[in-house]
């Protein structure tokens, strides 16, 4: 009768083993799902640049104001309203002096409508104020 005993333990023991091949894979599928959707999300404002011969400025620290072809107006990716661009800027600005703004304008936008947005920049203070242009291109 002991030897019928050990017999059911044999077939009772416990696999302590596991497969990781499936959790590999959906590690992997995630991690491609987030490589290829990551770039398409820290894509800004599309705007037509106008091409000018100009120096390369390269500031980390900045507020940068799209304009696209369509009149609408991003203050840091953040769309705003022509109405509430003053008060809005206002309050991304904070009257930081050291910190530079950048007008990204598509070339289409209409002239009075850059210059009333330079004006609302300008009236909260801004010292420090950039265009951002495209380089033109050189025909052989």
């Amino acid at each position: 009768m002991k030897k019928h005993r050990r017999r059911v333990n044999r077939r009772r023991r416990i696999m302590a083993e596991l497969n990781l091949t499936n959790m590999v894979d959906v590690t992997f599928a995630l991690l491609i799902i987030f490589m290829i959707t990551a770039p398409m999300m820290t894509q800004g404002v599309q705007v037509d640049l106008p091409e000018t011969e100009s120096e390369n400025v390269e500031v980390a620290d900045a507020i940068q104001v799209s304009i696209t072809g369509r009149n609408e107006i991003f203050i840091d990716q953040e769309k705003t309203s022509l109405l509430e661009f003053k008060k809005r800027f206002r309050e991304v600005f904070g009257g930081r002096l050291d910190i530079p703004v950048f007008i990204n304008a598509d070339k289409r936008v209409p002239y009075g409508l850059v210059i009333r947005v330079i004006s609302d920049i300008q009236n909260a203070g801004v010292v420090k104020l950039g265009f951002l242009t495209l380089p033109i291109e050189e025909t052989e």
